[in-house]
């Protein structure tokens, strides 16, 4: 994890098929929204459920939203495996096997980024270690869309890792 300070770490900034072509600070980053990478981390437990949260008041993009993964930046040259693993444990408290489930890219008017997907199982309990996490719970698959129906959640999670959960 960076010691910058906040807004400070260093990103990767990416081109248009995900080449590292510079790096800027997280701030810049957002402020210029510069194309960079993202891990997600889907947390399922024994019986299929995800577990899914909602997001402090204070983050920088779709603060107090809910969302069906844990995950953030990928820190400048950071591998994708140790991102994954660092964002999961810091906001959740977890330590467990990720499994990878693919890639994507979303883009709209705030966000531009290439993400990668994991998958963890555990049955809870989850910490909210960094505090980025206020509210948790568990949701059955066949409920997921009624339950993303009338909330507002992160478009990103939502339109790249639920596809993935489906894949065979």
């Amino acid at each position: 994890m960076s010691t910058a300070p906040v807004g400070e770490d260093m990103v990767d900034v990416l081109d248009d098929v995900g080449n590292v072509v510079d790096t800027a600070t997280r701030r810049s980053m957002r402020a210029d929204n510069l194309r960079h990478r993202t891990v997600f981390i889907a947390v399922v437990n024994s019986a299929g459920d995800l577990l899914v949260h909602r997001r402090a008041d204070w983050k920088d993009v779709w603060p107090g939203a809910w969302d069906v993964a844990f995950g953030g930046v990928v820190e400048a040259g950071e591998s994708w495996e140790a991102a994954a693993a660092r964002e999961l444990a810091e906001e959740t408290g977890l330590d467990v096997e990720l499994s990878y489930l693919g890639e994507g890219n979303y883009e709209d008017e705030i966000v531009r980024e290439l993400a990668r997907v994991y998958l963890a199982r555990h049955d809870g309990p989850v910490t909210f270690v960094d505090r980025e996490v206020v509210e948790i719970g568990w949701v059955p698959p066949d409920a997921l869309c009624g339950w993303i129906d009338g909330r507002s959640v992160c478009p990103d999670s939502v339109a790249i890792v639920l596809p993935r959960l489906d894949a065979p």
